[in-house]
């Protein structure tokens, strides 16, 4: 039910390190990767999806080393939207969003395709579902590539092993009303279906709204982790984004910062 980074090096080249993370994330929860460009977010989220391996360290997925699980394994149990996710061939929507379920194929659902289509209506696509990937804007194409991760890991697979999501900045394409509506349907799956939600993130005030903790590379310790909002503190902004922030309210009780 946990992914724990060991002191994980995150590296840019196979030799500079850029953190040494230690860290112990927890399905059910959304947890934030936050830091400046370059500071190894979308590296750590490799990692942790068991794409490549620490430099030193090792990330764990329920006590064993995440790289060395297959590929075919993995697949059944955790997804990943990537930054960028040009499809080479000129897909509908709708067939993206079924490559969610290949890794199924074996052992398929009573009905694959009600899946496909929840998944389409829970991200907002579903009235694009015949249109071609390259007619859709930014933000329709990240919606639907949204919708593919979700509905690789639908249903909770055999065993009761935890599903992951790994996010890859999955708001940066989208404009302001969907980047709540996604980041609200990524807590609603961590917190109803006990989903271990891990997104890189550039929004602090996002990550402040719907993270329960948040993990900041940079700064002088190099990896800051725990609770959103004992992390994300002034101090801690102005030390590794090198702008000054001023707390706020909302009517609704969340702490946002106004920045400049």
């Amino acid at each position: 039910m946990t992914l724990v980074c060991d002191a994980a090096a995150v590296s840019a080249d196979g030799r500079r390190v850029l953190a040494t993370v230690s860290a112990r994330l927890q399905a059910g929860r959304v947890s934030a990767i936050l830091g400046p460009n370059g500071a190894g977010k979308s590296t750590l989220l490799s990692l942790l999806a068991g794409e490549r391996a620490p430099m030193a360290g090792q990330v764990l997925l329920d006590a064993e080393p995440v790289h060395r699980q297959s590929a075919a394994a993995l697949a059944l149990r955790r997804a990943v939207m990537a930054q960028e996710s040009a499809v080479a061939f000129e897909f509908t929507a709708q067939a993206v969003v079924e490559l969610g379920r290949f890794p199924h194929r074996r052992q398929p659902e009573r009905d694959e395709a009600a899946i496909v289509a929840q998944a389409m209506a829970a991200t907002g696509v579903a009235h694009l579902a015949r249109r071609g990937m390259h007619t859709l804007s930014g933000g329709e194409k990240a919606r639907v590539q949204l919708a593919r991760a979700l509905a690789q890991v639908w249903s909770p697979p055999a065993g009761g092993a935890a599903r992951w999501l790994l996010l890859d900045e999955p708001t940066a394409a989208l404009d302001l009303s969907h980047q709540h509506q996604a980041m609200r349907l990524a807590r609603d799956w961590a917190r109803q279906q006990g989903v271990g939600v891990v997104a890189v993130l550039h929004d602090l005030n996002l990550a402040l709204r719907y993270a329960d903790d948040a993990l900041v590379l940079g700064g002088p310790a190099g990896c800051t982790h725990g609770p959103v909002a004992q992390v994300l503190q002034p101090a801690l902004i102005a030390q590794v984004w090198d702008t000054p922030c001023q707390r706020v309210q909302g009517a609704d009780g969340a702490v946002q910062y106004l920045f400049g």
